[in-house]
């Protein structure tokens, strides 16, 4: 039943643009005992049906720079396919302070 609760608030965060993967993230780590690693990668399995549904929602909406988007989308692709082969060289304390380190960082933007 957590399991449920959390999937939902993540997935009504991450419907309103803030990061709703965040929110997974520490629960899965701190209060279920999750390994970073697995915690991260249950993110990102969770991540894309919840983006798609929620872009195309803005697409309709008419929230979206379709330009900007464009020049942005095969940047972000390569980055994040990098980012995560490098997890693979991480240790599982040092992914915590980095995500740590980044939620910290991202919130005083």
């Amino acid at each position: 039943m957590k399991l449920i609760l959390v999937g939902i608030i993540s997935g009504i965060i991450t419907g309103l643009g803030m990061g709703g993967g965040s929110i997974l993230i520490l629960v899965l780590v701190n209060f279920m005992e999750v390994p970073q690693h697995i915690a991260q990668a249950t993110n990102l399995v969770f991540f894309i049906p919840t983006a798609v549904i929620a872009v195309l929602i803005h697409i309709k909406n008419q929230n979206v720079e379709k330009k900007i988007a464009k020049k942005l989308f095969i940047p972000s692709v390569i980055g994040s396919g990098f980012g995560a082969y490098l997890t693979k060289f991480i240790e599982p304390e040092s992914l915590k302070r980095y995500f740590g380190f980044f939620l910290l960082s991202v919130r005083n933007v």
